[in-house]
């Protein structure tokens, strides 16, 4: 079997060509990379390890038929192939030996020791700078855009459209998703006009400075910004802090369990591939 497969599969990776397209250079190290990657999956495949696993049948037409179906006919997917060097069965074969690399890392990688909860609260105890969350403020707002070359859009006229919104919300603030809906010009206005939480540094920084001002259920005055003239409402402030170890505990343990299994199929990688190396 050659490296056709994974030069294809790198230059795409690597640079988004076809092989063909690629550089002197590129090709290069792309041929380089796969030759490596054949090596490597090469020392994988004669490994004790890799004698009793097989790729289902399933799998393998599952995985054929996803790239396959990149391709709007038969005809086109053959043609691509034999443009890189490769047929149909050539490269059933390639995607089959890909698979059982993947099943035999995989099957080492279980070997790696679970991750207990003294585990994770050790983690989340040594490494409290990655669970501080910071102030947000849940917003809402309307926006009514500018554009000069519309009599009706003009700033002058814009402008006496959003007093008249601020002036109606000055009397009934609990209008503003219904106006939001009615007059907004984001997006957002069929939502009524909600933003969600918004962390300092998202938004324009005349709409930031003014929303990181306000007490929640207050409103701004007519802020502009690139886009035209905005009125905005917090409905909620979240102060900074750090994240309770219960609502971080799972996404620490996949963390944990993903750098373990890594740190055992490296560590028998590198054993499978020391006899190679020292003949």
């Amino acid at each position: 079997m050659n490296t056709a497969y994974l030069i294809l599969k790198t230059a795409h990776g690597l640079y988004g060509k076809a092989p063909t397209a690629l550089a002197a250079g590129e090709r290069e190290r792309v041929e380089q990379l796969a030759a490596r990657q054949f090596e490597l999956e090469h020392q994988v495949l004669v490994t004790d390890e890799a004698r009793d696993v097989v790729v289902p049948e399933a799998t393998l037409t599952t995985a054929y038929a996803e790239v396959r179906g990149r391709y709007a006919s038969n005809e086109e997917f053959a043609e691509d192939l034999a443009g890189n060097g490769l047929d149909p069965a050539g490269f059933r074969a390639a995607l089959e030996r890909e698979l059982k690399v993947e099943a035999v890392l995989e099957k080492v990688g279980g070997r790696a020791a679970r991750v207990s909860d003294i585990d994770v609260a050790l983690y989340y105890h040594y490494h409290p700078e990655q669970f501080r969350r910071p102030e947000t403020r849940l917003a809402r707002h309307i926006l009514i855009t500018i554009n000069e070359d519309l009599p009706e859009n003009g700033r002058a006229a814009t402008r006496a459209r959003m007093e008249a919104i601020a002036a109606r919300l000055a009397r009934e603030p609990k209008r503003f998703e219904e106006q939001a809906m009615k007059h907004s010009e984001c997006p957002t206005a069929l939502n009524g006009g909600l933003l969600g939480e918004v962390r300092r540094g998202q938004l324009f920084p005349e709409l930031d400075a003014a929303l990181f001002e306000l007490a929640p259920g207050t409103l701004s005055g007519i802020l502009e910004s690139e886009l035209g003239w905005h009125l905005l409402r917090c409905d909620q402030v979240t102060e900074a802090g750090t994240l309770p170890l219960p609502l971080v505990m799972e996404k620490i343990r996949e963390m944990l369990a993903a750098r373990r299994k890594r740190i055992c199929q490296s560590a028998w990688l590198s054993q499978a591939r020391a006899p190679a190396i020292s003949g």
